[in-house]
């Protein structure tokens, strides 16, 4: 086993669980004294506990075995989890986070760190009251271990150990868990923390003589018995990073069997199979039963006798007779059981990333095939090379779906921001989360994180009124801010609404002023009045918060949402709220394009905004206003020869593709239409970074390099000048 790859999944998981943790903590504001939730809390501290110890990180076991202790308080009733046990909570989630990220890089904690987990661990312990300190695990617990060396000892009998009344455990560590950095010692101390070892017998069969020893390769068994009430699968637990190299089995007390017995008498009627009822009842850990299927299995395949899963338990002493007995006479009643798990396994980000520019690449050779197999004229290579184009579409149809992930996590996320900046603020406010099943691609979700902050601490903020505003308004004292996700046109749109007291349009207008960034008497619509609260510096709040009101935040989160080709606008209604609208791509990676030609050079537009194309009619051409009568609506259009200031004269015939982003439609007039593309999309360089209307470059199949063309930032720039003609209102409404 790879012990860095074991760390890492440890440290993988437990960010999950803390991320869990966290949202089950919200959770309880509104649903308080749930056991569910409350359990789940537990589970989760205890699986960072258990994980941590096996990896020797003792100063994550010993903070989270604190607040374990409390929640075991809290489970049994003796301790309420009210509004300010949660807020320690959620500090102590804070914190272990930063324990965690120490343990991501290797490092102990510094003493800044250390005295805030003495801190905490002071706090928790309040509510301990006198509660006798558990085994903290510490190295010098090692020593303490009762441990018996001989190589004449053989191992226990099986009826004695079940006859005892506590756990047995059988170990056998696999030859190599030395080399990959474990220590057995180390388990022998976690169950330490899990209860008391009442005897262990060391096991030396397999050490070999001094001259044949490998300091390095593990020769020792024990066979243990732990006194202690954790059930079956926590005690597995502790083992899960040497399950496969090693034999671990584990003896129920005697006193469990007739608890197993009652417990499989009192299963429902569900239909379920031998090792599920075993599973279910606890006897049997989920990890055993897949073992022994296996190796079922192979018996099977060998030839052998077919036997039956529960011969096979007892001769492995695995489970008791009389269990499997029980077990046996509970499945009378069943026929058939279904696993209805879902199977998710979890892959490396970069090997995604690794995948989707495998696939960027082979659509590129893909088109390059194509074009040759085009002008060779030769029927069978263009159907094959057909054949391949639709495969490798399919492919990188795949691949991208392996890269949408729900907006929901993101969104849960701001449950903890609401919470505790409706502290800070001293306002009550929820949250309303909608859509949050909608997918997006990964990358568009990690960089939407901050810019989505910024807007919903400026709602909590600006937007909604403090509690005695409202009632004095008719308001509900309770504020609502919303988080909504959809799909829309080829884009995602999110839109966070706050039922507050709206932007004040005379307010905004006069700033504006002001900062002479518009004219007296410039006509503007609500609209573009709107989005000055884009502009950089710009703010109409009348006091500075440590949340915002700098005017430093809206035109970074406007940037931000540009440079992942998105956009950004709001509506508001004075008094009664505030909804701004975020709209993304979907995937920045892969799109398919529709491939235009100007003077000889090809362009790409996202094939998704694309509605129609249409040939630009003489009188068109004779007017040449920028606009054209496109079925009786006025079609703003735009040539890309003088966008991108192209040299040359037109073609006698020129073509309109007809574009539309979010509610705006514009025309394109190019030269030639030439199809459809699958376009890898580029970024552009640092030094090309800056052009506008140009949202990358992709590759053609003859080498050539062909613009994408930034078809919200071109819809924003003709709506500008639309602005600032101030002949035609706006751009075309749908």
């Amino acid at each position: 086993m790879n012990l860095d790859a074991a760390l890492n999944t440890f440290i993988t998981e437990s960010r999950d669980l803390l991320r869990d943790m966290e949202q089950a903590l919200l959770r309880l504001d509104t649903e308080p004294g749930n056991d569910d939730i409350i359990n789940a809390i537990f589970r989760a501290a205890h699986t960072i506990k258990g994980s941590a110890g096996l990896f020797g990180l003792d100063f994550i076991v010993t903070f989270t075995h604190a607040a374990e202790s409390v929640l075991d308080k809290v489970r049994d009733g003796e301790i309420d989890m009210d509004a300010g046990l949660v807020g320690l909570f959620l500090s102590v989630c804070d914190h272990e986070q930063v324990l965690i990220g120490l343990a991501a890089n290797h490092e102990a904690p510094d003493d800044d760190v250390q005295r805030a987990s003495d801190a905490l661990t002071a706090k928790l312990e309040c509510h301990l009251g006198k509660k006798p300190s558990p085994a903290e695990v510490s190295p010098a617990q090692i020593v303490a271990v009762p441990v018996t060396a001989d190589a004449r000892i053989e191992r226990e009998e099986s009826e004695m150990e079940v006859a005892a009344n506590h756990w047995h455990l059988s170990l056998r560590f696999g030859p190599d868990i030395l080399r990959n950095g474990m220590d057995p010692l180390a388990f022998l101390r976690y169950l330490s923390t899990l209860g008391r070892i009442v005897h262990i017998v060391t096991l030396t069969d397999f050490l070999p003589s001094a001259s044949e020893m490998d300091p390095e390769t593990c020769y020792l068994g024990f066979e243990l018995a732990l006194a202690s009430d954790a059930d079956k699968a926590t005690i597995e637990g502790a083992f899960e990073f040497v399950r496969e190299d090693s034999q671990i089995r584990i003896l129920p007390p005697r006193s469990k069997i007739s608890e197993y017995q009652r417990l499989i008498g009192a299963l429902t009627s569900e239909e379920m199979r031998l090792g599920e009822i075993l599973v279910q009842c606890g006897t049997l850990t989920r990890s055993e039963l897949e073992t022994m299927l296996h190796h079922q299995a192979k018996v099977r395949k060998s030839g052998e006798n077919k036997r039956l899963l529960g011969e096979v338990l007892i001769e492995q002493n695995l489970v008791q007779p009389p269990v499997v007995d029980a077990a046996v006479e509970q499945q009378k009643k069943v026929k058939q059981s279904k696993n209805t798990e879902n199977v998710s396994i979890r892959v490396d980000a970069q090997k995604l990333d690794q995948l989707i520019n495998l696939i960027g690449e082979l659509i590129i050779a893909g088109a390059g095939v194509n074009l040759f197999a085009e002008k060779a004229g030769i029927p069978e290579l263009q159907e094959a090379t057909s054949t391949l184009s639709r495969l490798v579409e399919d492919v990188r149809d795949s691949a991208l779906t392996l890269r949408m992930v729900q907006i929901g996590e993101t969104f849960n996320r701001f449950q903890r921001v609401v919470h505790d900046v409706s502290k800070d603020l001293g306002k009550d406010i929820r949250l309303v989360i909608t859509g949050a099943e909608t997918e997006l691609d990964k990358t568009v979700v990690e960089k939407i994180g901050d810019p989505l902050t910024h807007l919903v601490r400026n709602s909590m903020d600006h937007g909604i009124e403090a509690a005695d505003v409202r009632a004095a308004h008719g308001k509900p004292a309770q504020g609502t801010l919303q988080l909504h996700a959809y799909h829309d046109a080829g884009s995602i749109v999110i839109e966070v609404s706050d039922d507050g007291s709206g932007l004040n349009r005379e307010k905004i207008l006069r700033k504006a002023i002001e900062r002479d960034l518009v004219k007296p008497d410039q006509a503007l619509t609500d609209q573009e009045i709107y989005q000055l609260i884009f502009e950089p510096g710009f703010s109409t709040a009348d006091q500075v918060s440590n949340l915002s009101g700098r005017g430093v935040g809206m035109d970074v989160v406007r940037r931000n949402i540009q440079a992942l080709r998105g956009s950004i606008d709001l509506d508001s209604v004075e008094g009664a709220g505030t909804t701004i609208r975020v709209r993304l791509p979907l995937t920045l990676a892969i799109i398919d394009g529709f491939l235009v030609e100007v003077a000889g050079a090809a362009y790409v537009v996202p094939l998704d905004m694309v509605l129609e194309c249409m040939e630009l009619t003489d009188r068109d051409r004779e007017v040449d206003v920028g606009y054209i009568n496109l079925r009786g609506e006025v079609l703003p259009c735009i040539r890309l020869r003088e966008l991108y200031a192209v040299e040359g004269t037109p073609p006698r015939r020129e073509n309109v593709v007809v574009v539309q982003y979010g509610t705006h439609r514009a025309g394109f007039v190019v030269d030639r239409l030439l199809g459809e593309f699958q376009t890898v999309i580029k970024p552009m360089g640092k030094l090309f970074s800056m052009i506008k209307g140009v949202g990358g470059f992709t590759i053609l199949g003859s080498g050539k390099v062909a613009l994408v063309i930034d078809v919200p930032g071109v819809v924003r720039q003709v709506a500008s000048q639309e602005a600032q003609r101030n002949a035609i209102p706006s751009l075309a409404r749908v």
